[in-house]
């Protein structure tokens, strides 16, 4: 059974990224929205806990929640890939079930 995990809290407020990396199962995709999309930045105090699950996990993030933050233009971490809406509902799509970290 594959999982799609999304993330919509900031990893520097919340424990909501940490706990879905400690519980991911291997295979499953992790999507970064809202707040979430901060932990895919790179070169943060935070990049090594999804550094961390590499390769074992793929990543995605949301490319509105960049931009409506600002941070589209922001290196985000190697291997997370950008999705559009229509990203986000192919990877709901794909997947055998959703769990939201919130």
């Amino acid at each position: 059974m594959s999982m799609l995990h999304t993330v919509n809290k900031s990893p520097f407020e919340r424990g909501a990224l940490e706990s879905c990396l400690r519980l991911a199962k291997s295979g499953a995709a992790v999507l970064l929205i809202e707040d979430g999309v901060y932990a895919a930045l790179a070169d943060t105090a935070k990049s090594e806990l999804i550094e961390g699950r590499k390769a074992d996990l793929k990543f995605y993030v949301l490319d509105t929640d960049l931009d409506a933050r600002g941070l589209s233009e922001k290196p985000t971490i190697d291997g997370v890939e950008t999705v559009d809406y229509g990203g986000f509902v192919d990877l709901v799509a794909e997947h055998d079930a959703v769990q939201s970290w919130l």
